[in-house]
């Protein structure tokens, strides 16, 4: 079993009988001569998607769960289900939109790159990467004088998202995009 030390994003461990994913760890090292180093871990509940925080000193033992992940791509949406393919033997798994609202977004069709979390054969969270490539659909037109300063204009990506893009990018561009904060970080 690890210790709250070794927590990170995507790690899955059980409290109470319930399944819950690691969305965040705080780390406080107290100034305090003596004091240990306190984790203060922010939880989704699976499949739930209820929020929930724990704070662990840094030798507290977690109860780790048996998990599976698997490379697969996203196939379709049918009402609040979303399908997607394992890649090595083509087996499909489905999960609700409440667990994955933050990550529709940048899901694309045929989209590969991402881990689907399973615990005895069913989905129970989908890991994205970190950056994403998508293409702009709409904006306002681009300025000839805009220079690379701070200044933004908003676009929208072709699943539907609004970002906010330096004021040079033209629609039908491709751009690099945050899947953690929602940012634009480049053409691409």
């Amino acid at each position: 079993m690890p210790k709250a030390v070794e927590l990170k994003r995507g790690h899955v461990i059980e409290i109470n009988s319930n399944l819950y994913i690691v969305q965040n760890v705080d780390v406080k090292s107290p100034s305090a001569r003596g004091a240990a180093t306190l984790y203060k871990v922010r939880f989704a509940q699976v499949p739930s998607g209820r929020k929930h925080e724990e704070t662990y000193v840094g030798d507290d033992i977690v109860k780790d769960v048996q998990l599976e992940r698997r490379k697969v791509s996203f196939l379709y949406k049918e009402d609040d289900l979303y399908t997607f393919m394992d890649l090595e033997d083509y087996s499909q798994y489905t999960i609700n939109s409440n667990i994955i609202t933050h990550q529709i977004d940048y899901l694309t069709d045929g989209m590969e790159g991402l881990m689907a979390l399973l615990v005895d054969g069913n989905m129970i969270a989908l890991d994205m990467p970190v950056t994403v490539v998508m293409e702009i659909v709409e904006t306002v037109p681009g300025m000839k004088s805009a220079s690379a300063t701070g200044r933004t204009k908003p676009a929208i990506l072709a699943t539907g998202l609004e970002i906010q893009v330096p004021e040079y990018i033209e629609p039908g561009e491709k751009v690099k995009v945050n899947t953690e904060t929602g940012k634009f970080l480049s053409r691409a």
